[in-house]
């Protein structure tokens, strides 16, 4: 059910480890990185919502999420193929916002899908097997480029100055991405409508932006669980963000010692910040499978507090390190934190949602992703520049300490009275 995660996040890490660089190879100066990658979150904040809803009224011979991310997946598999040979910044620029757009189809209705086939009872562990998969899929990704590089020794470049083993690397991601999607296309069914007769008929007398309606009303009805979800996913995304925007960058520069992006020291920091990377995507699917046993005895909220905490001062102690094997150290909070953040928050969130509606309802979820990150992404550039004096560590700290603020926010999400108490399946 879960392993097209994989797949999904093998596109997510590439895009993670080695975008910024990519940027600043083409032509990008380190206070427009943020600008330019506005596409993630734009695409989720548009495209997440409406399949969610579209979702929702589906129904086919594939079934009802699965028609959505296979045709993510396809398009996903061809942005990556093609984003390693972008000849200047726009089309890279470009090729990314059909990148994000697509992986956004293919990611939302994965988190509904999983809520649709289980229980209540059953689903902390579905979701803690998306952060396994999730985990999975990022380390493959985040090492592959090192791996072509240090151990396949290819050390080439294409015309536009991309190092060969990223593009080798983007290459191979295209095809995990669509192979693992098709996994689960292929081997797990959906279960119809209860009334299927009584659906089509619905379907049939809805008008065609009634999807609009949907998503108005899931954001006027919140649930109050997930009123307060939503300030702690504001600050965890601000702080990931942050990370992801600049942390290959920042210790390119403040490990490694190299300022220009054309230089062999600043690839190998790249490279090691990928490594980074795969370190706390290592420990994220080992502590995934922990968290069940954790929720159950202490409740989701305050696993999911000590995990964002872990993942905070993971990022401020980078601030201190001067020796990159020490980074590896600090990237144990972070994965801490990733496996929390990619399980918790939807396994609160689930059980307090009508089953009938849960795409649309995860769709908006994701507004209080993306929303920070698009502030940020319009925001940062001034912020960098003239605050920061064009510092990419500054804001990795930055985000830790909203990783922080987040933790602190978790523990009045959970009232004593609606405390989860989930037994381990």
């Amino acid at each position: 059910m879960n392993f097209g995660f994989l797949g999904i996040q093998f596109g997510w890490g590439l895009q993670m480890a080695n975008m910024s660089a990519i940027y600043e190879k083409l032509g990008a100066q380190p206070d427009e990185i943020p600008l330019l990658w506005l596409a993630a979150p734009m695409t989720g904040l548009i495209v997440q919502p409406i399949v969610g809803a579209l979702s929702d009224r589906t129904w086919t011979r594939l079934g009802r999420r699965r028609p959505y991310f296979l045709t993510g997946a396809i398009l996903a598999s061809l942005a990556l193929f093609a984003m390693p040979h972008a000849p200047a910044l726009w089309v890279a620029a470009t090729l990314l916002w059909v990148l994000d757009s697509s992986i956004n189809i293919s990611m939302e209705p994965f988190r509904a899908f999983v809520a649709d086939r289980l229980d209540d009872e059953q689903r902390p562990l579905g979701f803690v097997m998306q952060s396994f998969f999730i985990g999975v899929g990022a380390t493959l990704a985040n090492v592959l480029p090192y791996i072509l590089r240090e151990w396949l020794d290819i050390t080439g470049r294409a015309a536009n100055g991309v190092p060969l083993a990223t593009l080798y690397s983007f290459q191979l991601g295209a095809a995990a991405f669509l192979g693992a999607v098709l996994v689960t296309v292929l081997t797990t069914p959906e279960d119809p409508p209860s009334d299927l007769e009584a659906f089509r008929r619905a379907k049939a007398q809805a008008g065609v932006f009634d999807w609009v309606g949907d998503i108005g009303n899931a954001l006027t009805a919140m649930p109050s669980v997930m009123k307060r979800l939503a300030v702690v996913q504001v600050l965890t995304w601000l702080g990931l963000f942050c990370m992801w925007l600049f942390f290959g960058p920042a210790i390119a520069r403040h490990v490694f010692g190299a300022a220009d992006p054309k230089a062999s020291a600043y690839d190998e920091g790249i490279n090691w910040g990928g490594i980074c990377f795969a370190t706390y995507s290592v420990v994220c699917f080992v502590v995934a499978f922990a968290l069940p046993k954790l929720a159950a005895r202490h409740g989701c909220a305050t696993v999911h507090a000590i995990a964002l905490t872990c993942g905070g001062l993971g990022l401020l102690s980078t601030g201190l390190v001067a020796n990159r094997y020490w980074l590896l150290v600090a990237m144990v909070g972070v994965g801490i934190a990733w496996a929390s953040i990619l399980s918790m928050p939807y396994a609160i969130l689930a059980r307090a949602l009508p089953g009938h509606r849960m795409g649309v309802f995860m769709g908006v979820f994701n507004f209080f992703i993306v929303l920070p990150e698009i502030a940020a992404a319009l925001t940062f550039q001034p912020l960098v520049k003239y605050v920061f004096g064009g510092n990419p560590l500054s804001v990795v700290l930055l985000g830790g300490a909203s990783l922080l603020a987040a933790a602190g926010a978790t523990l009045f999400v959970e009232r004593p009275a609606t405390a989860t108490a989930y037994r381990p399946v």
